[in-house]
Formats: C-alpha cells, structure tokens, sequence
C-alpha cells in the first residue's frame, strides 16, 4: 500500500510535465524496477493501461543506436496517436449495449441468447456484425457501457400462500405459549443425504501446505457403504438437538422414530412432567403434511407416550425459515467442512462434537432399522385416528390426542 501511494504521488507530480513517451519510459522503469507484481501496482496507482507499461518496458529493452544516444525524444502533436474504437465507430457502443442488456434475455433474435455472454462470444458476434474490436478492448467497452461481471441472486420467492405471515404467527404464539407452560418444542426435519466414503466435501480445513486429503475424483456411490440420511430433532428451548442417522429411506417412520429416539434421550429426562409435545416442521417432504404415514405414526408415538403431540407445519416454500436450519444444521455443515465422511461413524462423531459459543450441544446416533418406502394409509386407517384440527388452516395445524389401550 506505501508503494502504491509513493508511486501514485510521483505520477501526479510527473504527469504535467513529461509528454506521453517519457512518461510510458518513467512507468516502466519504475515497474521493473519493483519486480514480480510491478506493472500491475504501478498501473494501478497511475490509471495507465498495463499494455502501455509493457509497451515501455519493450522500449527500455529495445537497443538504441549511438547516434540516437542522448538525442531527445520528438513529443507527439496535440490530438495525436490511435483514435479510440467508439471514436472511429460510432455505432460499437450501442450495439454492445444491444448485445449485453438484460431485457435481450428474452428476444427470440437476439443472436446471443442462448450461449454464454463471454467477451470471446460477444467480440466474435460483433465483427460478425462488421465491427473491428478485439476481446481485450471489449473489456473496456463492457466497462464504459456500465456493465461488470456479476452472478444471480437470490431475492424473488416466488408465488407465496395469502395466510403465510398468518401462520407464522400462529406458531410463534404456540410455541411462546408451550414454553411459558414449560413443555416441550422441537423443530425437525431431515438434512440432506450425504455419501459414505472418500468422497470431496465442501469447505475447506486447515492441512499442512501442498498436502490437501485426497479423495476420489468422481462422485460415484459406493455400493457398500451407500449413503445416509441424517434426521435432526432440534429443542428450541434448551439449544439441544438429536441426530438419528439413517441408512435406509427417508420415510414418515423414520422420522418419527428419530422423534421418539430424541425423547427417550433426551426430552423425558429435561421435561419429565410434560404432558404435551409441539412439533415445528417443513410442509413437504417425510413429514409433509399431505403425508398420511406421518399423521398415523405420530398417532402411534402419542398412545405409546402418552403425550398429545401437536404439530404446526411452515407454509409451502418457507422451509429455510425452519429454526433447525440455522440453529443446528448449519453448524453440523461447518464442523465437518472439508472432511470426507468416510464413514458411518465418522459422521455420528463430527455430528455429535458440533458445539457452538452459545451453547449448542448435540447428540447423534445410527439407526439402523430398515423402513419400507411407498406405505399406504387407507382412509379407515385415517379416520381411526384421534386428531383434533385447529380452526385456523387444520392441514396445518393439528394435534394427535393419545387413544386409550382398548383403541
């Protein structure tokens, strides 16, 4: 940073009074002089291009004949020198801006629509058009014309349900009110299905130089040691969580069985007086609430606990905003970062020591049942149940009351 500064303050006390070639021959110098990295600190601390300092470094190397030895060197005439490409053409800026702007995405004759805008492409298609630019100088162009690289973000959600902020605030109230009362609040769902073995994870970990772990190159599944499927039951109140890791499909049973793991645990030791359960989950997946099986395993765990188990489900396409997310998977992600999961056991122990500053503790094991995937739930089956539904949005929010043992 110093040496930039120095070099900038040179600039600007040379730039007045040495014409352009001089002035080329001092950039250079100064470049060479700083070594690896020069041309790129001196162009940016005096705004010349770095073509023009390697343009002054080839004439520093270049051989001077002994009669031009101490003669000075002719300064360009005022307006002298290469015109500028917009200069010359008059049309090449608005055609970039032609080619580039986003409302082409959609024109059906926009010549590139469907390639990927690279400064290759659009030089290519614009001397199609009879234009003389090369990539480098539509670098500059795509600058002038107020463009730069960016990717997408992420912003627009889509369609949403007119009740979505209604409902979240139902499940705030029941949750304060649970709490207040002293029962029990988990959030659940299931992480993604992560492969067993050798395999690249993201992130990086700390290794010793030029040693990075070595892992296969392509993301084929090993057939023995497969993949798993790690369902996470997260206590809200306590900042506690459970981890069944399943080896099997990610089915309505599995995840209740993780449920039930967590309670004979963890949840009836913390809240041995509780006579009710509130679950938080996702509307989709293994415990949707369009899933039957779901509804008739909570069913099960409620007359076996003999709990009533209420459930508030997260309207469609809010799933991010589940508090297990970013209260304990999250965390799980950035323990084992840059660890190949080599195996079943590697991921319990990196789940199980995922702690944070504020207290998370977690607890994790296999579950090596096996669990049937496409289950049906006939509709006796379902009107068998003893659920109540709330009277705001049912589908949503609904509680399994515990049947007696002639049920």
């Amino acid at each position: 940073m110093e040496q930039e500064l120095a070099i900038e303050a040179k600039y600007q006390a040379l730039c007045g009074r040495l014409d352009e070639a001089t002035l080329r021959l001092w950039a250079a110098t100064e470049a060479r002089s700083l070594g690896r990295g020069g041309v790129t600190l001196v162009a940016k601390a005096t705004g010349l291009s770095r073509t023009t300092i390697h343009a002054g470094l080839s004439e520093l190397n270049a051989p001077v004949s002994a009669g031009e030895q101490g003669v000075p060197l002719r300064a360009r005439a005022v307006g002298g020198g290469r015109k500028k490409l917009i200069d010359k053409d008059a049309s090449l800026l608005s055609d970039v801006d032609a080619l580039v702007e986003p409302t082409t995405r959609g024109d059906p004759m926009s010549p590139l629509r469907w390639t990927c805008k690279s400064t290759y492409r659009l030089a290519e298609e614009l001397r199609r058009q009879g234009h003389t630019v090369s990539q480098r100088s539509l670098c500059d162009l795509l600058s002038l014309a107020g463009f730069s690289l960016q990717s997408t973000r992420k912003t627009r959600e889509g369609g949403q349900h007119e009740d979505r902020d209604a409902q979240f605030g139902h499940i705030a109230r029941t949750v304060a009110e649970y709490q207040a009362a002293g029962d029990p609040v988990i959030s659940v769902d299931t992480k993604k299905k992560e492969l067993i073995g050798d395999f690249k994870n993201g992130g990086k970990e700390w290794q010793p130089k030029g040693k990075p772990e070595e892992v296969r190159v392509h993301d084929f599944i090993d057939r023995e040691l497969g993949k798993v499927a790690p369902y996470g039951v997260y206590d809200l109140t306590t900042n506690t969580g459970w981890v069944s890791v399943g080896i099997d499909h990610d089915t309505a049973e599995f995840a209740v069985e993780s449920i039930r793991r967590w309670w004979r645990e963890m949840g009836q030791v913390t809240y041995p007086n509780a006579r009710r359960l509130l679950i938080t989950a996702d509307g989709g997946g293994s415990n949707g609430y369009r899933v039957r099986l779901w509804r008739r395993e909570l069913q099960k765990l409620a007359d076996e606990l003999r709990l009533t188990v209420q459930v508030c489900h997260l309207p469609p396409g809010t799933s991010k905003w589940n508090k297990i997310e970013h209260r304990m998977f999250c965390h799980i992600t950035a323990n084992w970062r840059g660890r190949p999961l080599v195996s079943r056991q590697v991921v319990v122990n990196l789940i199980g020591n995922t702690t944070t500053e504020t207290g998370l503790r977690i607890q994790a094991a296999i579950d090596e049942n096996a669990y049937t995937s496409g289950i049906k739930v006939s509709d006796e089956e379902l009107a068998s149940l003893a659920i109540e539904r709330d009277a705001f949005h049912g589908e949503w929010n609904y509680r399994l009351i515990p049947r007696k043992n002639d049920e």
